[in-house]
């Protein structure tokens, strides 16, 4: 990964990156090792190194790509400085004959890259925080492929609905259909399908409000009739009660012009789903501006049409 940085480190802590490499291994294969597996994504950085030389000499060699390359390689860098100094044992360093003094050599190499990672705390900092940033957007984008997945299969299942000619089959499955979409948006929903009104109850509880519900998927138009009933029944709620009403077919002109100056209720018909379903516009984003438009006209009906207007 590129760094983005605009602050560079002090080559003074490049010195000290050196000198604990050197410092906290006895052995050269296990120094190699160790930088080989640190710098596993950049592979070039250990091309061509002598791993038979001096210590001093392939850490060196490393750490100068490390600084050449700072743009590309300052996250790297940063991981090795925080790590090492961060190292309390050294176990093959107790096994030689000059222990003693091979570990007061590693703990103060290690000492004083530690302060500088001290003074690096801001890049560090600002380094965990672009990951969590990344990790953050990755767990974004994975729920967005799982919810857009889902919402294609919703929208398979409303269009074989639309043309199922059981429709008192097709209305149980619409229970189950809408069930599915008011819960992809945690919506909370609780819906219940009445045979003999061939209509789906229920309420869902959106932007800290519940709705009382009503869905008919009829042959034609729903007219006034039942859209004054329904009225009713919110208003008997009482005065903060809400409601929906869902008819995939519309709603008659006499229907709408009797509820276009006072409503207790929300209108969404067939084509507003098919704009939710095909991801034009998110159900509760339309609900919002349905709410809104109803409260500030008193008109029950607001296409999601006019949204992609907008």
């Amino acid at each position: 990964m590129t760094s983005r940085r605009t602050r560079k480190i002090d080559p003074a802590a490049y010195d000290a990156l050196t000198e604990a490499l050197a410092r906290i291994y006895w052995y050269k294969p296990d120094l190699a090792r160790f930088l080989r597996i640190r710098a596993s994504e950049h592979p070039e950085l250990v091309s061509g190194l002598d791993f038979t030389n001096y210590k001093i000499v392939f850490a060196g060699q490393f750490v100068e790509r490390l600084r050449v390359g700072e743009d590309r390689y300052q996250d790297l860098t940063l991981s090795l400085m925080l790590e090492i100094s961060q190292m309390e044992s050294f176990p093959t360093l107790k096994r030689q004959p000059e222990a003693e003094k091979l570990l007061t050599q590693a703990r103060d190499a290690v000492a004083d890259l530690k302060t500088w990672t001290e003074r690096f705390r801001g890049l560090l900092e600002e380094r965990a925080a672009v990951e969590e940033q990344q990790a953050q957007q990755v767990e974004r984008e994975k729920h967005r492929r799982g919810f857009t997945q889902r919402l294609s299969e919703l929208k398979e299942e409303f269009l074989r609905l639309w043309v199922d000619t059981d429709r008192q089959g097709a209305g149980r499955a619409f229970e189950a259909f809408l069930f599915s979409l008011f819960e992809l948006f945690d919506m909370q929903p609780r819906l219940g399908f009445d045979l003999e009104f061939q209509q789906i109850d229920g309420s869902i509880t959106f932007d800290t409000d519940d709705y009382i519900l009503e869905a008919k998927w009829l042959k034609g138009a729903v007219e006034a009739g039942p859209l004054m009933l329904f009225n009713d029944k919110v208003r008997r709620k009482g005065k903060n009660a809400l409601g929906l009403f869902i008819s995939v077919n519309g709603f008659s002109s006499g229907a709408r012009s009797a509820f276009h100056e006072g409503t207790a209720f929300l209108t969404v018909d067939g084509t507003d789903l098919f704009y939710v379903l095909d991801d034009r516009v998110r159900l509760d984003e339309l609900l919002m501006r349905k709410k809104r438009h109803a409260n500030d006209t008193g008109d029950c009906y607001f296409p999601a049409q006019l949204m992609l207007d907008d």
